[in-house]
């Protein structure tokens, strides 16, 4: 198989004849010398590394999978692509993208787990803790470390760690702490980068800083990172996670938006979510799904006759230290939570250690493994909408379209438009207060391939809801088919990522699973 990279790459290139041998002989005896160090997997062997995603509903073969060694081979791999006509490459990281936007159909995928472990340092900029770490680490290993061996954790998460850092910085990442730090692209002060120039670039907000910007929510279109400064803070101890539940959306919105408005971090919480679920008993989509703890159960006589066909739930944590007595933790909550106007009876709380709350999704993980659904489709649907719109999406996709459930979560809580650098590339929608939105498919093994069409059918005709209603959205982890639906989502930004597309990478060589632009011979 490797027989076809040949054709990709001129012959009297001086790197590519003089580095290592990093690809093997194929039938035909033909061979091909790469500035590479690490291995490459092709035919295949790498089908079954890049040929899909955790979204299941595209399969590509990538020519080859390059596992590096260090930034100097994806630097190497960038600039073999270079020398090609029509050759691409793309970063992936755990494979969790759901439509494809971390393959490269005949193209190098670069596999950046091989390169997990070749940053991590903890140092201080004055009072100011921070992690070196690999762009292709694992959140959840880098939480595990950072908490064991220094008692520090970055400030902003994601829900699910099982991503790479790399990956979440060039989306966002969002989690129920993102009202009070912002994403995890707010939470960084410094970048190694490969560019689409094959340049290796370190950057931050002082030195470089335009690269710096672009590659943060930059979907891959920049740059490689291979490096990322991460900000720290102390790490709590314990949490005490709480959710309650309301019938009336106008009363869930009122309550989280307070929350997440606050100044003085000791008048909210340290993590607000929400989410929708269906009003009825059905284990997957409906009241089983509340409650923290198998001896706790979902009272449904609590709540008035006059509940709709969803209710709405409210998800909150307060850190503490093992040294808080349970009087004093008791009476922060209460405090706080006295002022929310949820169901009364409807109240469920645990608590647990810090690092089990944050891996909380990774039981998830097993069970879905355990059932067939974490292997099977998932047509996902991620979006930011306006406080303006929101009450509109309620009453149109929650409560009707998706009324019966998603087979999964469907998240929709605040965030803050002040806590996002409008220097950094991704999109939000305007005004201060923005909902995410979230339907996360689940489907059951063997469902019908027509059946997973319709999810995906039913997934566009929510957009094209928004797009005809004027509502003011932006997809999150965006996939577009057309460069019209491009330019509408980066609106009146859509020159200034052009222009930084022909600065950091004019061949239009990385990301092309995300079809913004065409690869340039």
């Amino acid at each position: 198989m490797i027989a076809y990279i040949e054709p990709y790459f001129l012959d009297n290139d001086a790197e590519a004849t003089s580095a290592v041998t990093a690809a093997v002989l194929s039938t035909d005896g033909v061979s091909e010398s790469l500035n590479i160090q690490g291995e490459i997997l092709c035919g295949g062997a790498a089908a079954d590394i890049a040929g899909r995603d955790f979204g299941g509903m595209n399969c590509v073969k990538p020519l080859a999978v390059v596992r590096p060694v260090g930034p100097e081979d994806i630097a190497g791999a960038v600039k073999a692509a270079l020398r090609s006509d029509k050759l691409t490459v793309a970063a992936r990281g755990n494979g969790h993208s759901i439509n494809g936007q971390a393959m490269a159909e005949g193209g190098l995928v670069v596999d950046m787990s091989s390169t997990a472990e070749n940053h991590f340092e903890v140092g201080f900029c004055g009072d100011t803790a921070y992690v070196d770490v690999s762009g292709g680490a694992l959140w959840e290993n880098v939480l595990k470390r950072c908490v064991s061996e220094y008692g520090l954790a970055p400030r902003s998460w994601t829900d699910y760690l099982g991503l790479t850092v790399g990956g979440t910085l060039s989306n966002a990442g969002v989690s129920g702490q993102a009202f009070r730090y912002g994403p995890q692209t707010s939470n960084v002060t410094e970048l190694d980068v490969i560019t689409g120039n094959g340049d290796v670039v370190t950057c931050s907000e002082v030195e470089n800083s335009e690269l710096f910007f672009s590659v943060l929510g930059g979907l891959g279109q920049f740059g490689i990172i291979t490096r990322a400064r991460v900000l720290l803070q102390p790490a709590p101890d314990m949490v005490r996670w709480i959710r309650v539940v309301y019938t009336e959306f106008d009363e869930f919105t009122r309550d989280a938006e307070w929350l997440v408005s606050q100044k003085d971090e000791s008048s909210s919480f340290d993590y607000v979510e929400g989410f929708v679920f269906v009003n009825g008993d059905d284990p997957v989509n409906g009241w089983p799904t509340v409650p923290l703890h198998p001896d706790h159960d979902f009272d449904p006589t609590r709540l008035p006759q006059s509940s709709g066909s969803v209710l709405y739930c409210l998800e909150l944590c307060l850190h503490y230290r093992d040294s808080d007595s349970n009087s004093t933790v008791d009476k922060r909550v209460e405090r706080l939570i006295e002022r929310l106007r949820f169901i009364e009876g409807l109240r469920f709380e645990v608590d647990l250690s810090y690092v089990d709350f944050l891996l909380r999704v990774k039981r998830s993980e097993e069970i879905a493994k355990e059932i067939g659904t974490w292997e099977t489709p998932h047509p996902w649907l991620n979006l930011f909408v306006s406080k303006r719109d929101i009450g509109e999406f309620n009453r149109t996709v929650f409560k009707e379209l998706v009324k019966n459930g998603v087979n999964g979560p469907m998240l929709v809580y605040p965030l803050l438009r002040s806590r996002w650098d409008d220097r950094m590339s991704v999109e939000v929608p305007e005004g201060e207060i923005f909902y995410i939105v979230a339907l996360l498919r689940f489907v059951p093994p063997c469902t019908k391939a027509s059946s997973v069409e319709k999810l995906v059918a039913q997934n566009q005709e929510i957009v094209h809801w928004c797009v005809r209603n004027g509502t003011d959205f932006k997809l999150y982890l965006p996939h577009y088919k057309s460069r019209e639906e491009w330019i509408r989502h980066f609106g009146n930004r859509w020159s200034r990522f052009v222009d930084r597309k022909a600065m950091f990478d004019p061949m239009a060589i990385l990301s092309p699973g995300q079809k913004i632009f065409n690869r340039s011979p």
